[in-house]
């Protein structure tokens, strides 16, 4: 069953996410940067094992695709460690909004590629992670295009708009 997936965000893993989306401001004009510290799951899966996954993000707007720059912020097993070893950095991953996050599971699962994350926003918001590593060099997020998503994504990208450099990084929190 092909699908119509188009990239609408490029995820990088980094050990600061201030840092990193000031200096990609600087260079590429991109921005502003959201950044929520500390994001809360109700409930996060590492290859099918329960997981305790703080992490931040910053997130900005480049062009017609989101940007995102995202840290661990506790030890132990993750989608990032799968990648990253300490104090190194990299492209992590591309996100897909799907109109079925669990019938696109399935699809990708059906391709060979294995579910890395599963996550539970406390609204009740899931999003996966596909291990697209070896096919593709990176992992492949997943998530439904409901209304708290997509405004978000409008919100980042209205932003953007007339963006002069100033004032790159700001505060936001999720619930």
């Amino acid at each position: 069953m092909p699908l119509d997936l188009p990239v609408r965000q490029i995820a990088y893993f980094v050990p600061d996410v201030r840092e990193a989306a000031r200096r990609h401001a600087a260079l590429f004009n991109s921005g502003p940067y959201f950044v929520a510290d500390n994001i809360p799951l109700r409930a996060a899966w590492h290859r099918g094992t329960p997981v305790e996954l703080d992490h931040s993000s910053a997130y900005g707007q480049w062009g017609e695709v989101m940007v995102e720059f995202v840290q661990q912020n506790n030890p132990g097993p993750s989608v990032f460690r799968d990648m990253y070893g300490e104090g190194e950095q990299g492209m992590h991953h591309v996100a897909i909004i799907v109109a079925d996050v669990r019938a696109a599971q399935a699809h990708f699962e059906a391709d060979g590629l294995v579910t890395a994350l599963e996550a539970e926003m406390n609204d009740g918001f899931v999003f996966l992670m596909m291990d697209g590593v070896a096919r593709y060099g990176h992992m492949i997020e997943l998530y439904e295009g409901v209304p708290s998503l997509t405004g978000f994504y409008d919100f980042v990208k209205a932003a953007s708009v007339g963006f002069d450099g100033t004032d790159p990084i700001r505060q936001i929190a999720f619930d």
